[in-house]
């Protein structure tokens, strides 16, 4: 299994950063070890001073496929659910000054929360398209997205990364997060909803 993820997917978060807008999709992948275990507290790692939260939507993928047609994407997810995608800002600012892969501050052990629940596209009470997502952090929310204001659609980003690699059954799609994004610290309680409905809780450590 391996977790494909979809930088700079939302503009706003894309120039809260000061990047660039991109023309096509820019994906990066984290390993099946950075995955955070279940009901497992998030330990900040201590070669970092600054690590983000990054709240996103999940695709798991159904099905195997290679070079997928956009119109046919739909055929390959049939459900969705929510998880993090914790970034060592400060270590990506100086890989990205350096022109060095990003792999340190991404994909670290424990970097990725992926909820246990995974819910149905037609189970959302809403097209799964407008479905609403959001990150509160000690109960006040921090991020809200919802795939309506993605740069590229999931079907297109299927297509697309399945040009380059074969997506397998049980890979997850993280499709990229809003704005908001910042800094996690000792204590703080970071619950993700989807669609009002709480899909994970996670305790940061110092």
């Amino acid at each position: 299994m391996k977790l494909i993820c979809i930088g700079r997917n939302y503009g706003d978060h894309a120039r809260e950063l000061g990047n660039a807008i991109p023309s096509e999709p820019l994906f990066f992948l984290k390993p099946d070890s950075a995955i955070l275990p279940p009901r497992h507290p998030f330990y900040i790692p201590s070669w970092s001073q600054e690590i983000h939260h990054e709240v996103e939507l999940l695709v798991r993928i159904s099905r195997n496929g290679k070079s997928i047609a956009p119109e046919f994407a739909h055929r390959y997810f049939e459900k969705v659910s929510l998880g993090i995608d914790f970034t060592a800002r400060d270590i990506q600012q100086m890989a990205k000054e350096k022109g060095h892969p990003w792999e340190k501050a991404k994909a670290f052990d424990g970097s990725a929360v992926v909820s246990n629940q995974w819910i149905s596209k037609s189970a959302l009470g809403v097209p799964w398209e407008e479905c609403r997502f959001e990150l509160l952090k000690n109960g006040e929310t921090v991020q809200s997205g919802s795939p309506t204001e993605m740069l590229f659609h999931v079907h297109d980003l299927i297509a697309y990364v399945s040009q380059f690699m074969t997506l397998k059954m049980g890979d997850i799609l993280f499709t990229g997060t809003p704005a908001g994004v910042g800094p996690v610290q000792d204590g703080d309680q970071l619950e993700g909803r989807l669609e009002r409905q709480t899909m994970f809780k996670v305790h940061v450590h110092g």
